[in-house]
């Protein structure tokens, strides 16, 4: 089984520059060669042409299969276009309240609609649960037209910041996920964004999790949630479903469920994300989602080696205001590893050496290996510059590169 440590850390240009070093981690993370592990338990079997299961709690990937194959995304799309809703009403480009007009082109669109028509002024809020929801394509492009000014202009921002989450294999031609040429993406960008969007904007991913809506002097139809976890597993909080005649039935799907040992509050939840694409019907999809969520819950659990901000090694510095640097990630380290494997953890850290500053924070820099008691291998955390150490002056530099020299 191919594992890989899995990391992920609008696309305006002053934010570009600040995600800068979280994305060098994560398309580190994602590009490096992927070790098998002789203990790694067996996946079950799923029935869906691509599919992934990743512990956004320990930013590991638990299984896969074609986990980079290209995709039509269908309605998870959407993930891309509420992130940059999002984004937009966390910097106050928008409000919930703000109402936007539903044009020709939104009225028009077919698939699945929310049912909104020209004569109304929609507040933002209604138009992110008709488009979260009932999936309503009118919805989507409303949202589009009102963040952008126009649907093409919001796309080439959807592939902007897919480029900027590190997602090298998608491509987007419209915000709501209608089949496309070149409408393509995979398992694993899908993880990217799911897990990024619940980590860069919290206060909003609520509206995932319910079950109905409709928007007042609109028909009844379509005012159900599609995903049908929502209604079988408490612990199931989102995300999204899709459909289209080429991609098949798709579902990313998110649970939290308490661990012992791990923390107090949130902080004791664990985070799974599953990503079935192309399966055989609507059922089909929530019946391997959930098994893919039970087998992780069930087949591993979750160790935490650091808490956040807290280092996991603090190895020495040449020519810097600091003689060492703080390693870790802003979130604190949890690995998860198979079931009994638990106790007697080992680690080692692999770094370059020597590390000379200065080194900034946020800057990746060398990588946790967590073995078993036995020495077996069982997975590796990419390692971040918690804080800053700067070049210490013009004798301190000297001083260091003698002591360099001599050793």
């Amino acid at each position: 089984m191919n594992l890989p440590a899995f990391s992920f850390d609008p696309a305006r240009r002053a934010g570009l520059r600040a995600l800068a070093a979280a994305a060098a981690v994560a398309l580190l993370a994602l590009a490096a060669p992927q070790p098998v592990w002789a203990q790694w338990p067996a996946p079950p079997e799923i029935a869906a042409r691509a599919w992934l299961l990743y512990d956004a709690t320990a930013e590991q990937i638990l299984a896969a299969k074609d986990p980079d194959e290209p995709v039509e995304p269908a309605s998870l799309t959407k993930l891309m276009t509420a992130y940059l809703v999002f984004d937009a009403l966390k910097a106050g480009r928008l409000t919930l309240q703000q109402t936007l007009p539903v044009s020709e082109r939104a009225w028009k669109m077919p698939g699945s609609r929310m049912f909104i028509e020209p004569r109304m002024q929609v507040p933002v809020e209604d138009l992110l649960k008709g488009m979260i929801v009932q999936s309503g394509n009118d919805a989507t492009v409303a949202l589009a037209e009102g963040v952008a000014g126009s649907v093409e202009r919001f796309v080439e921002l959807m592939n902007q910041q897919a480029r900027a989450l590190g997602l090298t294999r998608t491509t987007y031609k419209n915000p709501e996920g209608l089949t496309a040429p070149g409408h393509l993406t995979t398992a694993r960008d899908l993880a990217t964004l799911a897990a990024r969007l619940m980590r860069d904007f919290p206060e909003y991913v609520g509206y995932y999790a319910i079950q109905r809506y409709r928007y007042p002097g609109t028909p009844a139809a379509n005012d159900t949630n599609r995903n049908l976890l929502l209604f079988r597993d408490p612990t199931v909080d989102g995300l999204k479903t899709g459909h289209t005649a080429a991609a098949g039935y798709c579902l990313v799907a998110t649970a939290r469920r308490p661990v012992p040992g791990l923390g107090e509050g949130a902080a004791g939840q664990r985070r799974l994300i599953s990503v079935v694409l192309g399966a055989a019907s609507e059922n089909a999809r929530a019946v391997e989602s959930q098994k893919l969520l039970n087998w992780g819950y069930t087949a591993f659990e979750a160790v935490r080696l650091a808490g956040p901000g807290q280092p996991v090694a603090t190895p020495p510095v040449w020519k810097g205001r600091a003689g060492t640097v703080r390693l870790g990630r802003p979130g604190g380290v949890v690995v998860a590893v198979p079931a009994g494997q638990a106790k007697g953890l080992r680690t080692e850290l692999v770094r370059p050496d020597p590390l000379v500053a200065p080194l900034q924070a946020g800057q990746p820099l060398g990588t946790l290996r967590v073995l078993s008691a036995g020495g077996e291998p069982l997975a590796e955390v990419p390692l971040q510059v918690l804080e800053t150490v700067e070049e210490a002056g013009l004798l301190g530099r000297l001083w260091g590169a003698l002591r360099l020299w001599i050793r």
